[in-house]
């Protein structure tokens, strides 16, 4: 199991293979992780292709990480013909308690208002790590079994 514990400073790309609960299928997540500074929008930029999932995380203690999600946001969606593009905002370190600048009340009403799914972990500490990759991969399987049947509907 790949581990997010260590600081990114540039760009990773990251093969994660989730189980689908109550099937038999297993779902492999492509994960390009940049740190989120400016300088690698033009690198992540060339990576994306049509992105299917979307994860912005941002750190909990940092509002101007949490700020720029809206920005990240933006330039994903310009990406993707898609009209739905299935994602999580992922609030992290939370084990940095005293230092947190942004409200969980405030992420979740922005989460809900750009229809991303809202979720609060410590990679640090591994709480509640697993969750938006199962929740991303879920959606994925989702979407790609509506179009295997809508494909099949043709046949």
């Amino acid at each position: 199991m790949q581990c997010f514990q260590q600081k990114t400073v540039g760009v990773d790309i990251i093969m994660k293979t989730v189980h689908i609960p109550e099937t038999n299928d297993s779902v492999e997540l492509l994960i390009y992780d940049s740190s989120g500074k400016e300088i690698f929008y033009e690198i992540m930029e060339k990576l994306w292709e049509q992105p299917s999932i979307l994860c912005l995380v941002y750190d909990v203690s940092n509002e101007q990480s949490f700020n720029s999600c809206a920005k990240w946001l933006q330039r994903v969606r310009a990406r993707t013909l898609c009209s739905q593009l299935p994602g999580v905002l992922v609030g992290n370190k939370t084990d940095l308690v005293g230092r947190r600048t942004v409200e969980q009340k405030q992420a979740q009403e922005w989460a809900a208002q750009n229809e991303l799914e809202y979720f609060e972990t410590s990679a640090k500490e591994m709480e509640n790590f697993e969750v938006p990759f199962r929740t991303l991969a879920k959606s994925f399987h989702r979407l790609y079994q509506e179009r295997v049947e809508a494909i099949q509907s043709f046949v």
